[in-house]
């Protein structure tokens, strides 16, 4: 939990606060805009919630937050409401799970349900209200992994749920060795006729992104909505393997059709499939002039 002896000064008066332990991992402002802010390399309060949507957003990214370093002066007596909304619906049957996970510097990971079982993409921090949520949507079949860096607490999900977990052989370490289904090669794996992964080593060797319905395409730490460059990009500073790799990856990407770009880390992006056409070619000119 926060601790408001650790409360930090950038923060305007009032009941929401955030502490030094933050690490900078930006959830919280992306799922709270209007109440959180970055300064200092840390985030902050800059306006505390004036109605019960702006109060709601903010309990979400407390609960989300993950190293708890966001905290109330009262005791929140409606926190079980904002549990309650776990996994929040992104669009159609695909969620955001929230509890994001320290072990994976707070990636975001998301359930597409399905009749044929639900699919959990990276793993969220094991949680108690959060995997009594997913228990109620139904169980989980798969559990994929876009890359070594967001996989968490994989293994408590993978027994709780008795799901297989999907994996590159190029990410495998010594803590996911017991993975079920170690991908190989370069070519696309098509799981269902819906759901197509897609390597794309670059940021780490064995890094890939899963197409839904060529539409909803989960992007790990591979492709993400910038704010500061108000296009899609990817992470150059964070670019583990190759970056050349990766925009070879990202040149073949280009040639798949989706709406959604679904992130661990960064920002989503929705747009029609024209405009995300172009926003790839951006990213990957942005690309090349780095290379």
């Amino acid at each position: 939990m926060a601790h408001l002896n650790q409360r930090r000064p950038q923060n305007v008066n009032g009941d929401f606060y955030v502490d030094t332990t933050c690490i900078d991992c930006d959830t919280c402002r992306w799922m709270a805009p209007e109440v959180f802010y970055d300064v200092d390399d840390q985030s902050a309060v800059y306006h505390q919630p004036s109605n019960e949507a702006e109060r709601l957003a903010a309990l979400e990214a407390l609960l989300a937050c993950p190293t708890s370093s966001i905290g109330t002066v009262e005791k929140p007596k409606d926190i079980k409401v904002a549990q309650e909304k776990f996994p929040i619906l992104v669009a159609e049957n695909v969620y955001h799970c929230g509890y994001h996970s320290e072990k994976s510097y707070g990636a975001a990971s998301y359930l597409i349900q399905l009749p044929e079982g639900n699919i959990l993409v990276d793993s969220p921090r094991f949680t108690a209200p959060l995997v009594k949520r997913l228990e109620e949507l139904g169980p989980i079949r798969y559990m994929y992994l876009t890359h070594k860096d967001d996989v968490a607490d994989h293994q408590k999900f993978a027994e709780h749920f008795q799901c297989d977990r999907i994996l590159h052989v190029d990410d495998i370490t010594a803590d996911t060795r017991n993975v079920e289904i170690q991908l190989t090669g370069s070519e696309a794996f098509t799981l269902t006729p819906d759901l197509l992964i897609i390597p794309v080593p670059g940021h780490t060797k064995g890094q890939t992104v899963l197409l839904y319905k060529n539409k909803f395409l989960f992007t790990g730490d591979h492709l993400a909505w910038s704010e500061t460059l108000h296009q899609l990009a990817a992470f150059h500073n964070a670019c583990w393997c190759s970056w050349s790799k990766q925009i070879k990856s990202m040149r073949n990407l280009a040639n798949y059709s989706f709406e959604w770009v679904l992130p661990g880390h960064g920002r989503r992006f929705h747009a029609d499939k024209e405009t995300m056409h172009q926003q790839m070619h951006k990213c990957i000119e942005w690309m090349e002039s780095l290379n």
